[in-house]
């Protein structure tokens, strides 16, 4: 097939990127800051973006010689009943993940004014979280704040944009936009479509040396032996295209294991701690040696003895690293007990030069136990750690390819002489809030000593997204010549599975024999009664007819506006929700539990935020139960899920719920029964793709109309 994008100037293209990174960076912290100037500390935290009312429970020296703060309940505030572990009070709920960039800082009072919560947040400090636990939230501090570390009084975090990513994605494209044509590897060539990908043969069953492959797992099917030899024999570039539930990371595992018996050096990197610790997870049980750098608290417990960081104590380098540690843990224990100012600045003094020792000791032990290692495991902006400097692999293997920004994928591909990207561009890319933000796109400047046009060199086109992954990229590239696609799925019953393989795979798509024909009834573990519920994998409750309107949340703010009061901006921005259907989904949910579905094997996944905000009582009833957005459900699977379409109106609109990835997610996730509740009239409207799932569902599934009166009832 004839490649359909021309190729791409290497600089024009890292300019480009540029100018997208930095607006991206740009509506990142303006949200934030809008965020933080707009809500309370305590709306903050109930919109999952904040913690209150903390206290610092301990400090201690964490991995690169941070300062590490244990952030606990403030006894005297917390409400909570629950208990610990340790039998303190557990956290209120939020959305502090591992990872985060957080502000640390004196937790204002309620009345506190603008200028006040100003003044406390510049005394506060930036970090890191590296653990988040019931009890507690662990923040490594920047290093120039460690000051704040002395907080005797009640703190607070609140998330903010992640600039060190950016950083790190920013050097990796200037170093391409400097590099001459000399510097350019055949490799990089290939990935800008200046060269064409070592041709391969269609069959590879009948290669004489790569039909003979002794696999370490012979259950594979055969979409996935054809992917491993596919990604063995390419010179350049593999794409490995994983459909929902079709053991992409199983696949990945079996290919690294072969490549290290052909004595391959191998860096895999994915774009979350959670999406590396899987592999990582799959791989201990072989026995290879691997590294997986990153902080070990953000790690699977099951993988901290691969973790650079335990590593590094264990070896015999480690022991002097540790001797140092101690030392400085002492003078973090001290720095409470210092009478004033004068004292502590000594033990800072102190400290600081403790901490380039550290560093130096640290660092000779982490080079030395990276360079004997065979299989580096990193997220993709970790592998532009200091560690990676200057190393080099024989390929670069990158999992969720399709949800990472083309920018963060360069980060590890610069030390790569070949690439295996392994993903699904048929589901949600990575989220761009830059292209929902007020400001214009941005234009990238003329580039230095740049062709006229017709001058032979093609630039990065103006229309470029940071929506456009690598994987898209390289398959408009060069086609499907360079891509093998996984075809036995192994999640969905096969009536769930039916419509995304028709209409989005090519009708490729098999179930396997286990479970093409699994109902609710069938689960394994704790017997479920038989009813319409539990026997029918495919239920569409059809509230047509304008009885179920949507609401968006900024029709809020008229009664605010009617009372004198200034209106605000919705925490969910101009999030739709809908009461009647919220309600439709309790009553289906209390119908599954008291068949004896458990809750922790249902989930409720809506695409829009506000109505996620009205369904949350439901975790209270049904402890156990998940709720969430569909886009924070991609990768997920449960035995029983229920989608709220939500929108419901005489126009039509169907704004976002029209992007056919986001619903590709959503009718995937299930793996015995997927229920839709939505209006077909308005859905049918937004898309030919929603008029034919609409009239796929009508056909397909058991049909049900809601009973208003019933509903009433059933709420109140």
């Amino acid at each position: 097939m004839t490649p359909r994008l021309e190729p791409v100037d290497v600089a024009a293209f890292a300019q480009t990127q540029l100018a997208l990174l930095a607006a991206e960076l740009e509506a990142e912290i303006a949200e934030t800051s809008t965020l933080i100037g707009s809500h309370s500390p305590a709306g903050l935290q109930r919109a999952g973006v904040a913690v209150t009312n903390l206290v610092v429970n301990a400090q201690r020296t964490g991995f690169g010689g941070k300062t590490v703060l244990e952030l606990g309940p403030d006894a005297a505030t917390s409400t909570s009943t629950s208990a610990s572990a340790s039998g303190s009070a557990d956290l209120p709920e939020h959305g502090i993940r591992t990872g985060d960039i957080v502000l640390v800082a004196e937790q204002p009072a309620g009345s506190a004014k603008k200028r006040e919560v100003r003044e406390l947040e510049k005394k506060g400090a930036r970090g890191v979280v590296t653990r988040v636990t019931m009890a507690y939230i662990g923040v490594a501090l920047d290093e120039e704040r460690e000051d704040v570390a002395a907080l005797t009084g009640r703190v607070w975090i609140v998330k903010l944009a992640d600039d060190v990513t950016y950083r790190r994605m920013n050097i990796t494209m200037e170093k391409l936009q400097k590099m001459t044509e000399a510097q350019q590897s055949v490799f990089i060539r290939v990935l800008f479509g200046q060269s064409t990908p070592s041709p391969i043969p269609q069959d590879l069953s009948q290669d004489p040396e790569l039909a003979q492959i002794e696999w370490v797992d012979p259950t594979l099917n055969d979409s996935q032996k054809d992917a491993i030899r596919f990604a063995l024999a390419s010179k350049e570039i593999a794409l490995i295209h994983g459909p929902p539930g079709t053991g992409k990371t199983h696949t990945l595992i079996e290919l690294i294991l072969q490549m290290l018996k052909r004595g391959l050096r191998i860096l895999v990197c994915g774009p979350s701690n959670i999406s590396v610790d899987n592999i990582v997870e799959r791989l201990a049980p072989h026995k290879v040696p691997i590294l997986r750098l990153g902080h070990p608290a953000r790690l699977l417990p099951s993988v901290l003895s691969h973790s650079l960081d335990v590593l590094t104590q264990t070896s015999e380098a480690g022991a002097i690293v540790k001797d140092v540690r101690a030392e400085m843990d002492a003078k973090q224990a001290s720095i409470r007990k210092a009478r004033n100012g004068r004292e502590r600045r000594v033990i800072y003094g102190d400290l600081k030069e403790l901490r380039k020792e550290y560093r130096e000791r640290e660092r000779r032990c982490v080079r030395n136990l990276v360079a004997q290692s065979k299989v580096v495991l990193a997220t993709l902006h970790g592998a532009g750690g200091f560690q990676l400097r200057n190393e080099e692999f024989d390929v670069v293997i990158i999992d969720e390819a399709s949800q990472a920004l083309e920018a963060q994928c360069w980060v590890p591909l610069l030390a790569a002489k070949k690439a295996v990207c392994a993903g699904d561009h048929l589901q949600l890319p990575p989220t761009i809030k830059s292209l929902n933000s007020k400001s214009s796109k941005p234009k990238p400047p003329p580039r230095e000593g740049g062709e006229e046009e017709g001058g032979g060199k093609k630039a990065a086109t103006s229309s470029a997204t940071l929506e456009t992954t690598l994987f898209d990229r390289l398959l408009a590239l060069h086609g499907p010549s360079i891509k093998r696609m996984l075809t036995t799925q192994y999640r969905m019953h096969e009536k769930i599975m039916r419509f995304p393989s028709d209409e989005l795979y090519e009708s490729k798509l098999v179930a396997a024999e286990a479970v093409k024909a699994r109902l609710l009834k069938d689960l394994p573990n704790y017997e479920v009664e038989a009813n319409d519920d539990t026997t029918e994998p495919l239920v569409f409750i059809d509230t047509q007819g304008g009885d179920f309107p949507e609401k968006s949340e900024e029709e809020d703010t008229t009664a605010a506006a009617s009372s004198n009061k200034k209106p605000k901006r919705g925490l969910h921005g101009e999030s739709k929700s809908n009461e009647m259907e919220a309600a439709l989904v309790r009553q289906h949910v209390r119908k599954l539990v008291q068949s004896g579905v458990r809750p922790e094997d249902i989930a409720v996944v809506t695409p829009y935020n506000a109505q996620v905000a009205i369904l949350a009582p439901l975790k209270e009833t049904f402890p156990g139960i998940e709720l969430g957005s569909v886009d924070g459900f991609q990768g997920r699977e449960k035995e029983a899920v229920i989608v709220s379409l939500v929108r419901s109106n005489a126009e039509g609109e169907v704004g976002f719920l029209g992007e056919k990835r986001r619903l590709n997610v959503a009718m995937t996730r299930p793996k015995r029964s997927l229920t839709v509740i939505g209006d077909s009239e308005t859905v049918k409207r937004g898309s030919n793709f929603l008029t034919r799932w609409m009239e796929f569902l009508e056909d397909n599934a058991d049909l049900r109309y809601p009973d208003v009166s019933s509903l009433t009832q059933d709420t109140a």
